[in-house]
């Protein structure tokens, strides 16, 4: 019975959490109530499966679920003290879990153990919030459902909301459901077959009551100088800002961004009622925790200049500080948690779309999501009412939630790279690629930047999903193409914090043999393209204002005199030199440029691979399978250098713990004394 209760709860959450119409990432929650045998007493007990803390539903697994005796539950009741203590109703559910428990339990827990119902669905579906939002919202809820579902005045999350519900249901005989005024839905039945059917019902019915008696410009009439721009134009222009508004919105602390320009973003900021329905702010309590109270918006027309668009932003963004830090003041009493800074998660720009803003790409992607939900909330609202969210104050009460706090308190240490953006050059194979893998594990979104775009998408995916890492195609000899990668790069991370220098090839000829198409060919790989790709990134490490990393992936033989390759160790010596000037020339602002020398690095190497291994075998007079082998024999440690060791140099010097370095070669061979620096 157990098994079976838990088994029909994960897959009824897995459908309802995977469609957008019904609930948001990570939003709602579900739960299912069944028999199991107490292992202590082997006695028959109910038990509580609901969906624990901080889960999303769509990929809701059984460790993800709290478990709880329904028998303490209820009893929690008797020992309630009043809404003014609920909160300490949170830490009670610890002494009601069944084992171990499974997951926290979340806030909305006594709105699932209360209620006298098997299965109860809390979900946060645009049609519904629509309704809970709209100014005559309790009016329209029993004139659209009757008396099947019930109006619920707004109440922040919490054991008295579960009492209100639970009182509703046992009133209201006829009813499967709520409408939760400001908030959302929840439903109920004796099966979770039917719990799921009366959620999709309520879904449904709105959605249908606001397509058939909904107005149909909800948000006013078109405003034809905020139209969208041609996706070209539009998205060269969030490209060009992308680094400003980056800058912006972590000012108090790093983020990491995501933009998306979808019509029906475009359509909201085209539209006559935008500026006041955007500083309506959103109602919904999982979207404003995860949007702020209200986004940025760009009182500039779609046609504004770059340049008057960068410094409006910076005029906005003082303006924003100053309103939240008085929204904050205003509301916050003697044990509110401090400030969480003032800058926006949400930046919305007419014409072009929305910038959003997370400690990683995922959390940015969905405050992005989660805007959208909002956008369509709004719409609903207006189509057949007027949208009127929660006051200022009860939005604060939830932003400054102490149990909201605690959550963020569980969340596990950022890695040592975490909120940083990646750009490797060569990344598809070799060292490239080990340098990419590397960062990504130490917590950072990276670019792999490669001629052959399909390798780059490969190697890309195999490091993890596009919140970690995409695949983009660039020629680095290409000054246009460059830019186009670069472009490709800020949209996808919202900028760009480390840059390395890796793209490279090579040909091992002496000088007499060695063509000036083999000279011009290496230099402009090599010499030419990290001058070209250290252009095109500098002006976004100065813009973000957030200091940065330029790493050159030199060679040991940019100070050793090696035979028969000329053309190479004269390119690797330009790349070394230019790590010293743009250390001097970008240093004072905040970003560090150092270099690394490997040498013999033959596993894994897309350089060895294509000819040069052969190349030096040849020279060396040994077989080319040998000639790792024989690389490290000369060294001092006697060991082979591997892509993995030039990684893990990368990885300290754009880490934390060489924040004061600039300037460095770093050598990476294993010993060469003849390449020692002096």
């Amino acid at each position: 019975m157990a098994d079976t209760a838990a088994a029909d709860l994960i897959a009824r959450s897995n459908r309802l959490g995977s469609d957008p119409r019904v609930t948001n990432y990570a939003g709602g929650n579900t739960s299912a109530k069944g028999l199991a045998t107490d292992p202590v007493t082997g006695e028959e007990i109910e038990l509580l499966w609901v969906k624990g803390s901080g889960g999303d539903l769509g990929t809701l697994t059984e460790s993800g679920l709290a478990v709880l005796r329904m028998d303490r539950m209820r009893a929690l009741v008797d020992v309630y003290p009043g809404v003014e203590r609920e909160d300490e109703m949170v830490a009670a559910f610890d002494y009601a879990l069944h084992g171990k428990g499974g997951a926290a339990p979340s806030i909305d827990t006594a709105m699932h153990g209360l209620v006298n119902a098997k299965h109860v669905d809390h979900l946060h579906p645009d049609s519904g919030i629509a309704i809970a939002t709209a100014k005559d919202g309790e009016k329209l809820t029993k004139k659209i459902f009757g008396d099947k579902v019930v109006w619920v005045p707004w109440r922040r999350p919490g054991f008295q909301l579960g009492l209100d519900i639970a009182a509703i249901k046992e009133a209201n005989p006829n009813a499967i459901g709520c409408i939760l005024g400001g908030h959302g839905i929840t439903a109920w039945g004796d099966t979770s077959k039917e719990a799921e059917k009366n959620s999709l019902w309520i879904i449904k019915t709105a959605e249908d009551y606001i397509a058939a008696k909904g107005k149909k410009n909800p948000f006013g009439r078109e405003v034809k100088k905020n139209l969208a721009l041609p996706v070209a134009e539009r998205r060269a222009k969030a490209a060009a800002l992308a680094a400003t508004i980056r800058g912006i919105a972590s000012h108090d602390r790093p983020m990491v961004g995501h933009f998306t320009d979808e019509d029906v973003v475009l359509d909201f900021l085209a539209s006559t009622n935008a500026p006041k329905l955007a500083a309506l702010g959103t109602s919904c309590p999982d979207h404003f925790l995860r949007t702020k109270v209200k986004p940025m918006l760009l009182d500039l027309p779609a046609g504004a200049s770059v340049e008057d668009s960068i410094a409006r932003l910076k005029q906005l963004h003082e303006e924003y500080r100053k309103d939240y830090t008085k929204y904050y003041e205003k509301h916050a009493t003697a044990d509110s948690p401090a400030i969480r800074g003032a800058d926006p998660l949400i930046v919305l720009v007419p014409g072009v779309g929305m910038f959003s803003y997370g400690a990683n790409k995922q959390t940015a992607r969905v405050a992005g999501e989660f805007y959208i939900n909002a956008i369509n909330v709004m719409r609903g609202a207006e189509s057949i009412s007027s949208y009127a969210p929660i006051s200022d104050a009860e939005k604060f009460r939830i932003e400054y939630w102490a149990l909201e706090q605690a959550k963020l308190q569980r969340l596990p240490k950022p890695k040592s790279h975490a909120t940083r953006v990646a750009l490797v050059t060569g990344a598809a194979s070799g060292i490239g690629k080990a340098i990419a893998t590397r960062l990504a594990a130490d917590g950072a979104c990276v670019v792999i930047a490669d001629l052959d775009l399909a390798k780059a998408q490969e190697a890309a995916a195999e490091i993890g999903n596009t919140d970690v890492a995409v695949g983009l195609q660039v020629n680095v000899t290409d000054a246009a193409a460059i830019e186009k990668m670069v472009q490709d790069a800020v949209l996808a991370f919202g900028g760009i914090d480390i840059v390395v220098n890796n793209a490279g090839v090579s040909l091992s000829k002496p000088l007499l043999e060695t063509t000036e198409q083999d000279w011009d060919f290496q230099h402009d790989i090599m010499a030419k393209g990290s001058f070209l790709v250290s252009k095109a990134t500098a002006p976004i490490l100065i813009e973000q204002g957030m200091g940065g990393d330029v790493i050159y992936i030199s060679s040991k033989n940019s100070v050793f005199a090696g035979p028969n390759n000329i053309a190479y160790s004269a390119t690797k010596a330009d790349q070394a030199h230019q790590v010293r000037l743009l250390a001097v020339e970008l240093g004072e602002h905040g970003v560090k440029v150092n270099g690394i020398n490997p040498d013999g690095v033959v596993r894994g190497s897309g350089i060895f691979a294509a000819g040069w291994g052969a190349n030096r075998a040849k020279t060396y007079g040994i077989p080319e399978e040998d000639l790792g082998k024989f690389y490290a024999q000369r060294t001092i440690l006697k060991r082979e250098v591997l892509p993995e060791n030039v990684a893990n140099a990368v990885s300290v010097l754009t880490g934390p713990d060489l924040s004061h370095t600039t300037g460095l070669h770093i050598p990476v061979d294993a010993g060469v004394a003849a390449a020692f620096l002096r």
